[in-house]
């Protein structure tokens, strides 16, 4: 399979997505748009499309003109029926495509927290979650659900953090896809969101959290094998 992705900084990469994708035999290719005149695949040569986190809003559109001309690809991916798949700031970008709204979340997310879904049965992914397997998150906003995009995942912290759209959209607000070296440079470019409230934790809680890792990735290797 030809899967493009967009990347929006250079400290969020593909993670443990590229090590999958790479392992079973299919092409990448990728759109950076931190770097100058980021230049946009044609969608007839692709068949997948992962859209990555970032710090930025969805609604920067005046700091990032970029923004439109991706939110306007993404559109076009999912009308055309590509598989697409949105992580953190790529979720919520999906969110707008299909019509929808990204506000501020109640609770800030910050570090690694227990997701589980909505219902029991409801799909494969809500079955993957069953255990209440802790993952690592960093957002301050949430999506809506889209019409027609089916809720499948909660925290305790934020009742939306996944959903899916016929059998060729999924967007996940947290990251499975993480390696160490990711969250260290999280860390690095965002300290200063790390305040004592709920649902933030501190740089050494993350830090251990690092036991999570395995888990974590295996459970972004699953969702790939089933969706991808």
């Amino acid at each position: 399979m030809r899967v493009h992705y967009f990347q929006h900084v250079a400290f969020e990469g593909l993670g443990c997505i590229e090590t999958w994708l790479l392992e079973h035999g299919h092409t990448i290719t990728v759109t950076r748009f931190y770097q100058e005149d980021p230049v946009l695949p044609d969608l007839n040569q692709i068949d997948a499309l992962i859209i990555l986190g970032g710090p930025m809003c969805v609604y920067d559109d005046y700091k990032y003109p970029w923004l439109q001309t991706e939110k306007a690809f993404i559109e076009d991916a999912i009308t055309e029926k590509k598989k697409v798949l949105g992580i953190c700031l790529g979720a919520q970008l999906i969110a707008i495509a299909m019509g929808t709204f990204v506000n501020t979340a109640p609770r800030k997310e910050i570090g690694w927290y227990p997701v589980y879904p909505v219902r029991e049965g409801i799909s494969w992914i809500a079955d993957l979650f069953t255990d209440r397997p802790v993952v690592f998150h960093w957002h301050g906003d949430q999506f809506e659900v889209p019409y027609g995009g089916l809720n499948l995942l909660r925290s305790e912290g934020n009742q939306n953090q996944a959903f899916s759209y016929q059998d060729h959209v999924l967007a996940l607000q947290f990251h499975a896809e993480v390696t160490a070296a990711a969250v260290t440079a999280m860390l690095t470019h965002g300290t200063e969101e790390l305040i004592p409230v709920p649902f933030v934790q501190a740089e050494l809680e993350i830090l251990d959290g690092f036991e999570h890792l395995d888990q974590a990735n295996e459970l972004m290797y699953a969702i790939l094998r089933n969706f991808i």
